[in-house]
């Protein structure tokens, strides 16, 4: 995908990091985690960097260094075995390390998720009445509930890839603003339960518009206005109007692309 040039950069309060786009590749790709194709996955895991790149979403360097992990166990694994050390053993695994640390934190981030899910059903029946005197704001774990910034990822790349690239066309640019766009997801969401994400996108003609209305929902979700659901893993993703204490003021002060 061509990056575009794009001034307007969203930082995500809760960003996933390098070994949970692992697993999420892992999940989607139905692999076993104990025997991982470090080809398949090292490509894969480049592509969503440059895709984010192309996004505007800050990379930290942790996702550079799981980048150049890979490609070295990649390279590991290509060399041929070592004749001097003979036949019977192997040598080891050189995936053995990621592996380890993938399953540790794949058992932390389920221990955390069971956690949260208790304490979410204690504070539903144990709630204090001044709480329900208050309205209920979302806390910040349940910011992207059910869905991952790599599942928005994947929903934009299969937009995008239906959208053809118009380089060689000469077009007059379209003043379009990440605040305009948000105004737009609003007015959309106005009287309706839910919409779906791909609906925010139809009949858009251009590839900028499109990724533009992609950071403005992203920071309408990191400003709590919308919040994300998806029934089923890698199913429909649904966008509903969240609780914020954002003001009118505030929403007008965001820094316009």
């Amino acid at each position: 995908m061509e990056q575009l040039e794009i001034s307007y950069q969203v930082k995500l309060e809760q960003f996933e990091g390098p070994l949970d786009l692992l697993l999420h590749l892992i999940k989607k790709n139905e692999i076993n985690i104990c025997d991982i194709p470090i080809a398949l996955i090292a490509q894969q895991y480049l592509d969503y960097l440059r895709l984010m790149k192309c996004l505007n979403l800050t990379v930290a360097g942790e996702f550079l260094v799981m980048a150049a992990t890979l490609i070295q166990i990649k390279s590991r694994m290509l060399l041929p075995a070592d004749e001097t050390e003979g036949d019977e053993e192997d040598g080891p695994d050189p995936r053995e390390e990621l592996i380890r640390r993938l399953l540790e934190y794949k058992q932390f981030k389920e221990a955390a998720g069971q956690l949260d899910n208790r304490g979410r059903l204690w504070r539903e029946v144990f709630a204090r009445e001044q709480a329900l005197a208050v309205s209920a704001e979302p806390s910040e774990s349940l910011l992207m509930e059910d869905v991952t910034l790599f599942d928005l990822v994947d929903a934009l790349h299969s937009i995008m890839v239906r959208i053809p690239d118009r380089r060689l066309m000469e077009i007059t640019p379209e003043n379009i603003t990440v605040k305009d766009r948000m105004n737009v997801i609003l007015e959309a969401l106005e009287g309706k339960e839910s919409v779906t994400f791909l609906s925010f996108f139809e009949g858009q003609g251009h590839r900028l518009r499109i990724i533009v209305t992609f950071l403005g929902l992203l920071e309408l979700t990191r400003l709590k206005l919308v919040r994300l659901f998806q029934a089923e893993p890698f199913g429909p993703i649904l966008v509903m109007r969240g609780v914020s204490l954002v003001t009118g003021a505030e929403l007008e002060g965001l820094e316009e692309a």
